[in-house]
């Protein structure tokens, strides 16, 4: 009994710091409509500079913690708002991948100021103090602290809420703004006392519990799914539930942790259980209307068969090139880019077609990698399949609990599960059901190699390059046929409307698994490329904060692009690698600008998509066959005098630069409108097919401005 107490004051001691959080959390989100996912990684920040205030540099700890809780966290907040205000109407991938881009920076720039590979710790407040006994039970004053803050919060923001002319406008705001407006209240100053609101919890949590754990911005980072959880039990509403919710987490962990059996299956058990807790709660309890479901869509492109063709040709040649002109252990690195292509692609039907967030692809690319060194060790062509078809069985699976959850709600769950699978399920050791021996990552590699195709085996880096450059133009090809098909109009129409694809006939059962499992497939065959080219992975190239990575990539692109694919295993593993083979001390920096790129320029980026804009600027070249032909031959001449080495690396690349910026420049030259001349974005809707030719994308978007004003 003494010990079940023992654990439940440690439960409590940790439920109070989630409710903490989880209240900032609560709070952020119901008065803005933006879900923070990046509101554990404030709390990482604020522990670690009052580390380096107290520690680091001897200030005394009130000093310290009055200028990370007063000047500091005030004024992240601050620029956090302003910087999120301009994406608040627009749909939820878009008002999401800001703060996935926020909590990617956040922990590349802890992992750049302060070197992980240093330990640190913050020492307990009180420390010194004897602890508080009650028979046999022992508090230390930490605890005691903790869990008197997290009254002092519940009270005030009670306070707060119900009893001041702020809290009013804050509760106000959560149901309309505009009307907010005109009563005389700002909608914008309650914006920002809920953001500085949040972010001050987010730091008061990060700071108490920092001293029980390891200062590591990966991990402190990640405590937010605790308050995930916590946040959920109360339905992303009620401070009061979110409370309850947090002393379950708590104490489940505590209880968990002092009376798990100890064996090698069960360890990751405990890590993942507030994971698990999380998912269990999306699924049992109902979830009212998600804020900002007024959101606008973007128009997803119509590919031409031409145009896809022309595509996934320069994606072989690219390809090609790289094989040809870069060594072996180069193109281990480079050669990654058509691996994550494929991963990146898989997001174009499941989030830009269906609209349906998920944020464990890279986790589906991991079962993909396992499946394929399994069924593929001696080079079996057909393991690729096996994996396609496994990893589609496995998304298939995910799609039926996730029939209840939409937005928000599906990107929580999704990213449970990607956690669920990093703490626990690919930690396991070998283990059998019946006589049918299961290994995954067996807690260590797996060793991956390429197929034997027609007799030929697929070993070198060179060869694997071109192999994986084949899958990306192939499943380009197949995802831009899905978008001309029949099943890719129906899955726009899902996630235009949910209600209203129902209420025409539509099936949201077949169609939600059908594109979860078509997009579990590709990212499955992703991970089976991305092994084959390292030759050998480990869990931990596929865990969750690695997967945000690609999908903040992938949504600055655009979703509903199929180019996103080559765009984003482009980024990832072209220029980024190149400027730290250059420049080695500028590998922590290189981390950061993702992250930082995304948050600063994302509001305008995931509106438009930055493939979309990209191909605005060279539409005029790419319809002008004098321009591109000058363009082929100069890029085939410069092929020829690397392979002849007449040229090194770098100064091909950058000619291969060169001529496309010129190309594009030239191209639009020749084709600039004329003084006088009627331009073509300017030509109103009614005069489409008399002023300029009738295309085929026309229908369509005539057809989406009449629905939408209707």
């Amino acid at each position: 009994m003494e010990q079940f107490i023992a654990f439940g004051i440690v439960g409590l001691s940790a439920a109070a710091i989630y409710a903490i959080i989880g209240s900032g959390l609560v709070v952020t989100y119901t008065t803005t409509g933006v879900f923070n996912f990046a509101h554990g990684a404030a709390g990482m920040m604020a522990a670690f500079s009052y580390w380096q205030l107290s520690v680091g540099w001897g200030w005394p700890v009130p000093l310290a913690l009055a200028t990370v809780l007063l000047v500091l966290a005030p004024a992240f907040a601050l620029l956090v708002e302003r910087a999120l205000r301009p994406v608040q109407q627009l749909g939820e991938a878009e008002r999401m991948v800001m703060t996935i881009a926020l909590l990617s920076a956040l922990i590349a720039l802890a992992r750049w100021i302060w070197d992980p590979n240093k330990a640190r710790s913050l020492p307990k407040f009180f420390a010194d103090q004897t602890p508080i006994r009650f028979g046999d039970v022992t508090i230390t004053w930490h605890q005691a602290l903790t869990m008197i803050v997290a009254v002092v919060v519940a009270l005030g923001l009670r306070v707060l809420l119900l009893r001041s002319r702020t809290g009013a406008e804050m509760r106000a705001t959560v149901d309309d703004r505009g009307l907010v407006a005109l009563t005389g209240a700002d909608p914008v100053r309650a914006n920002r006392v809920a953001w500085m609101l949040g972010t001050e919890l987010a730091a008061i949590g990060g700071i108490l519990i920092a001293p029980t754990i390891a200062l590591d911005s990966t991990q402190l980072s990640l405590l937010i799914v605790s308050a995930y959880a916590a946040a959920i039990f109360g339905r992303l509403r009620s401070l009061p539930m979110t409370f309850v919710g947090a002393v379950v987490v708590g104490c489940l962990e505590s209880y968990l942790t002092g009376y798990l059996p100890q064996n090698e299956f069960l360890p990751g058990l405990r890590l993942a259980a507030p994971a698990l807790l999380l998912l269990v709660a999306l699924l049992l309890f109902p979830h009212g209307q998600l804020r900002g479901r007024d959101r606008q869509l973007s128009q997803v492109p119509l590919p031409t068969v031409r145009g896809t063709l022309a595509f996934g040709g320069v994606v072989v040649a690219f390809g090609v090139v790289l094989a040809t002109v870069l060594g072996e252990a180069d193109l281990v690195t480079y050669g990654q880019i058509f691996a994550f292509g494929v991963i990146a692609l898989s997001f174009v039907p499941l989030a830009g077609y269906a609209g349906q967030i998920s944020l464990c692809q890279l986790s589906m690319a991991g079962i993909g990698a396992i499946v394929c060194a399994r069924f593929g060790a001696d080079g079996q062509w057909w393991a690729l399949l096996a994996t396609m078809v496994v990893t589609a069985i496995v998304g298939a699976v995910i799609a039926l609990p996730a029939l209840r959850l939409s937005g928000i709600y599906l990107a929580l769950g999704t990213a449970a599960f990607a956690v669920i699978l990093d703490r626990w399920i690919f930690t396991l050791p070998s283990f059998h059901i019946g006589d049918t021996e299961i290994t995954l990552f067996d807690q260590g590699s797996v060793e991956l190699t390429g197929p034997t195709l027609f007799g030929f085996h697929i070993d070198t880096p060179g060869e694997t390059t071109v192999f994986a450059a084949v899958c990306l133009a192939l499943a380009t090809l197949a995802v831009a046929a899905l978008r001309r098909g029949l099943l890719g109009r129906r899955l726009i129409a899902l996630r235009d409307s949910e209600a209203a694809f129902a209420t025409l006939g539509g099936s949201l059962l077949v169609s939600k698994v059908v594109v979860f499992a078509i997009s579990a497939g590709i990212a499955g065959l992703g991970g089976a490329l991305y092994g084959m080219q390292l030759q050998s992975v480990t869990a931990d190239q596929f865990n969750f904060i690695a997967g945000l990575s690609i999908f903040l990539i992938a949504v600055l692109g655009g979703l509903g692009a199929v180019g996103t694919g080559l765009w984003t295993g482009t980024l990832l593993a072209g220029p980024f690698n190149a400027i730290v083979a250059l420049w080695p001390k500028t590998q922590n920096l290189v981390h950061v600008v993702p992250g930082l790129a995304g948050f600063a320029f994302g509001a305008q980026a995931v509106q438009h998509g930055g493939i979309s804009l990209m191909r605005s600027r060279w539409d005029a070249a790419l319809r002008d066959r004098l321009v591109m032909t000058v363009l082929g031959v100069w890029s085939v001449l410069l092929w020829v005098l690397r392979l002849l080495d007449m040229v090194n690396g770098y100064v091909f690349f950058a000619g291969l630069v060169a001529g496309a910026l010129g190309a594009m420049w030239w191209g639009q030259a020749r084709h600039r409108p004329a003084a006088g001349e009627a331009v073509e974005a300017e030509i109103p809707v009614e005069w489409w097919g008399v002023r300029r030719p009738w295309r085929a994308e026309d229908e369509e978007v005539l057809d989406r401005a009449i629905a939408t004003r209707g």
